[in-house]
């Protein structure tokens, strides 16, 4: 954990968050790997909207870990072949 707040750790914690819920890691309560495709939506929905928000106010390094954290958590909730994140 950074010793103050920062923007990165909070949206890649976020990204983990979606990852536990796409499956792709085992949840550390029940530590087995789970589907919760809705909860991963939002969260996914959630990262989009925080880049929205924040479009011209982050540095270029937030902007890109936000950018390929959201190709990629899309790109596997796509496939899944339940529907498609915004």
């Amino acid at each position: 954990m950074p010793p103050v707040p920062d923007f990165k750790f909070f949206i890649s914690t976020l990204s983990l968050q979606a990852s536990i819920f796409l499956g792709q890691l085992a949840n550390p309560v029940t530590r087995k790997n789970e589907e919760d495709l809705p909860q991963a939506k939002f969260i996914i929905d959630t990262l989009g909207m925080l880049q929205e928000k924040t479009k011209g106010n982050l540095s270029e390094e937030e902007a890109a870990l936000l950018e390929n954290l959201l190709y990629e958590l899309r790109t596997s909730y796509l496939t899944k072949g339940k529907g498609e994140a915004k």
